[in-house]
């Protein structure tokens, strides 16, 4: 994080002493409930108090914030949301507090892998499923995949938009398919779809519950690099310690255990 960032964290908590305890309120993207779940616990709140966060697609949680949710700090799995909920307010910061990469999951019987990974995706029989682009990040930069497909091949991104379910993301409008099981893995067990383009964060999770699935990383060619971003959307104090204890070495490798890239580490990503 910029050196600038840190000084204004450090600038408002030396004017931000509270007459009382506060109470942090957290909202996140889905792909971010495990880690911000877990960096909350670890997070030593001392005498504050912290609200049950909530998390779904980001771009819904950033339209629940605009329509006036209490929210102490946003958590989004892009820099769009954000950058969009600063949008009028300069004293709002946006920080770019971890990085992740993309995946996707399938069936083994596609024998799915990067040299044929366009090709399985362009088969008429291949039945591909995506998150909403607009509504989700994990929507949007597959979409940004399927551009970088037509400079492979002309033509993928129409066949690719075309054929794609968007059957997550999408809030109420898509529903979990299968009760009590994750969104992904409603779309595996109810057969609605061969392949699915994830964070390679989620990869670990889903795999352990169905160890039948098949997972690569995508190809360099055609991947994009999805980048995590968080606001602060007012001065509590409690609100800037969280962050700062997001960015320190507890909170960045608190988001590695997770499957994220830390962005403020001191270890490298891959020795």
């Amino acid at each position: 994080m910029p050196r600038t960032v840190y000084g204004l964290i450090i600038a408002l908590l030396a004017v931000s002493t509270p007459a009382s305890a506060d109470t942090l309120k957290v909202m996140g993207a889905g792909s971010l409930r495990a880690a911000m779940t877990d960096l909350l616990h670890r997070f030593p709140v001392g005498a504050d108090t912290v609200e049950t966060p909530e998390f779904g697609a980001s771009g819904l949680m950033r339209q629940k914030i605009e329509n006036g949710a209490a929210v102490d700090v946003f958590a989004s799995a892009d820099m769009e949301q954000p950058h969009q909920l600063a949008a009028g307010h300069p004293e709002r910061l946006v920080i770019l507090f971890a990085r992740n990469s993309l995946c996707a999951l399938a069936r083994p019987n596609l024998g799915l892998n990067e040299a044929n990974f366009l090709d399985r995706l362009l088969d008429p029989a291949v039945r591909i499923a995506t998150s909403t682009p607009g509504s989700d990040p994990l929507g949007t930069y597959s979409w940004q995949v399927f551009a970088r497909a037509d400079a492979l091949k002309p033509g993928a991104r129409a066949t690719l938009e075309a054929k794609a379910k968007k059957l997550v993301g999408g809030g109420e409008k898509t529903p979990p398919l299968v009760p009590g099981k994750g969104a992904v893995e409603g779309i595996f067990l109810s057969d609605q779809a061969d392949v699915m383009l994830i964070y390679c964060s989620a990869v670990q999770a889903i795999q352990r519950e169905m160890p039948s699935l098949t997972s690569i990383k995508l190809p360099a060619t055609l991947t994009v690099e999805p980048a995590d971003g968080l606001i602060i959307l007012d001065s509590k104090p409690v609100a800037l310690r969280f962050v700062a204890f997001v960015m320190s070495e507890e909170g960045q490798a608190t988001l590695r255990s997770h499957g994220f890239e830390p962005v403020a580490s001191v270890t490298p990503d891959h020795p």
